[in-house]
């Protein structure tokens, strides 16, 4: 019941924002295939092989295997960038992911445990801005982030997205063919001075997706659980009858004896 009151919510809140979200890449795609790398740190690949992957998990536990999940698929991606001979290290929001990876062997850059307790705008600023910081310091070369995104209540899809640099050219086609260029008004530096805002935009829809998906599969799971204990009750019940019913009648059959017995 909590779950589901959180859903509602959650699920109001991501379906807002998803649109703006999804526009405001759409916009990024777009313009990334006419821009200059050169026009702003973001857009800049290094040659340097350093890994970043950002785990996105719940605070909580009673939820199914959302946490297992996307913790199973962080390791594949770190696993993987490993093989072909990358520095890697992990960043992990919410306390599940922060506590199975202080276990393990993985260097962890960041921490942010608690973020879903009250999810607020400030949260994606923080953590997009801390990000960048340490990208445009060159403190990693490349960033993935791995997250539960909603699609219903039933259902919750694990995501694997490239955050930095933005190279969104990358396996993609122009979007117009036609061919064409964009005229920046007031100028190209100016557009492109608030790029930072934008990766606050898309790093809070991913917060919150994850925070819908989160409360959905811990309806799901207690949805289960409520219907399992029930079914086991059931079965706990006919047995704990069927046992009584066999003392009784051994009792009766015991005084029949004894009364069969004096005569």
């Amino acid at each position: 019941m909590v779950a589901a009151a959180k859903l509602k919510r959650a699920q109001d809140r991501i379906l807002s924002a998803r649109p703006y979200a999804i526009r405001m890449r759409q916009v990024l795609e777009r313009v990334s295939h006419r821009v200059s790398p050169s026009v702003h740190p973001l857009f800049r690949r290094r040659p340097g092989n350093r890994v970043l992957v950002v785990v996105v998990t719940s605070d909580r536990g009673l939820c199914g295997a959302f946490n297992a999940n996307v913790l199973r698929r962080g390791v594949e991606i770190l696993e993987e960038h490993k093989a072909r001979g990358a520095e890697v290290s992990v960043s992990v929001i919410g306390r599940k992911g922060l506590d199975y990876f202080r276990r393990r062997s993985w260097p962890i850059r960041h921490k942010w445990p608690g973020v879903f307790d009250r999810l607020t705008y400030e949260h994606g600023k923080d953590i997009g801005q801390e990000l960048i910081d340490d990208y445009t310091n060159e403190s990693f070369d490349e960033l993935y982030a791995v997250h539960n995104e909603f699609k219903s209540v039933m259902q919750q899809e694990i995501r694997v997205r490239k955050g930095l640099p933005i190279d969104l050219r990358e396996g993609t086609e122009p979007p117009d063919t036609a061919g064409g260029h964009y005229l920046y008004e007031p100028s190209e530096d100016d557009i492109f001075s608030g790029l930072e805002e934008v990766m606050y935009i898309l790093t809070y829809r991913v917060l919150l997706e994850s925070a819908a998906a989160e409360q959905a599969a811990r309806m799901t799971a207690m949805d289960g659980a409520t219907r399992n204990a029930g079914e086991l009750i059931q079965k706990l019940t006919l047995f704990y009858n069927k046992t009584r019913q066999a003392a009784i009648t051994k009792e009766l059959m015991d005084i029949v004896g004894g009364a069969e017995a004096l005569k």
